[in-house]
């Protein structure tokens, strides 16, 4: 089933602060995306987290949240869209990783869709390039080093992935940084965090992990105030064996 896109109203005082900001030609903004529900969930923790940050103020920005389709092609013309309408300096990209332990901060986007299970129009791309002619993969511009020592130093479990998988959370990664990079020149930073299933979804895949939606909130302001701040990334080992 394909649900319908939708945006979240902020709250008066925070759609006041953006009406006088934008008349002051001050506004900075910072996109952050979730999904629809996917593979018969009847929830995506991912838009669940991203509409309560919708109109939360952050330094001088202010975030809108947007819900993406998760639908091969679609998150391209959303993303396009919410880029164009919004102008963020700072796109957070966040989608559900169900079985993965800790937020994952992902690393790189690679150019390839290969589908194991339709996506929510029946359509199940196998290797197939995201943008045919595009570079193999973009990196993360968001400063993942710094947000991984923030995250731990707060006592969330969190870690740096160097893999965003094949399916939609990987095609709109890649489509992401291909319109930042060749198309989008107001966003400086852009880039994508995997999280674990809520809890009550856990409870129907026994033994799997799960974090607590405020948990996951919490990272997420870590995540989008780090991004705001940091003029560089840090130097830490965060790498992966295997």
């Amino acid at each position: 089933m394909h649900h319908p896109i939708s945006a979240v109203e902020p709250a008066l005082d925070v759609a006041e602060y953006v009406r006088a900001t934008e008349k002051a030609g001050k506004v900075k903004r910072v996109l952050v995306t979730g999904f629809e529900p996917f593979d018969e969930e009847s929830l995506n923790p991912s838009w669940e987290a991203a509409r309560r940050l919708d109109g939360w103020q952050c330094a001088d920005h202010i975030v809108a949240a947007r819900c993406l389709p998760c639908v091969f092609g679609a998150v391209r013309e959303e993303l396009t869209r919410a880029l164009a309408t919004l102008s963020p300096e700072i796109v957070i990209a966040i989608g559900l990783a169900g079985g993965r332990p800790e937020i994952a901060l992902e690393r790189v986007a690679i150019n390839i869709s290969d589908a194991r299970i339709p996506d929510n129009s029946g359509a199940q791309p196998i290797d197939e390039p995201v943008v045919a002619g595009g570079p193999p993969a973009y990196f993360t511009t968001l400063p993942v080093k710094a947000i991984l020592q923030r995250l731990r130093s707060a006592g969330l479990p969190a870690q740096v992935s160097n893999t965003a998988g094949t399916f939609v959370c990987n095609y709109a990664f890649y489509v992401l940084q291909h319109l930042a990079a060749t198309s989008c020149p107001a966003v400086r930073r852009a880039g994508f965090i995997h999280i674990p299933w809520l809890p009550e979804q856990a409870a129907r895949h026994p033994g799997t992990p799960s974090l607590g939606l405020e948990t996951v909130l919490a990272a997420l302001r870590i995540a989008i105030q780090t991004s705001i701040e940091a003029d560089t990334d840090i130097r830490l080992a965060a790498g992966a064996l295997h």
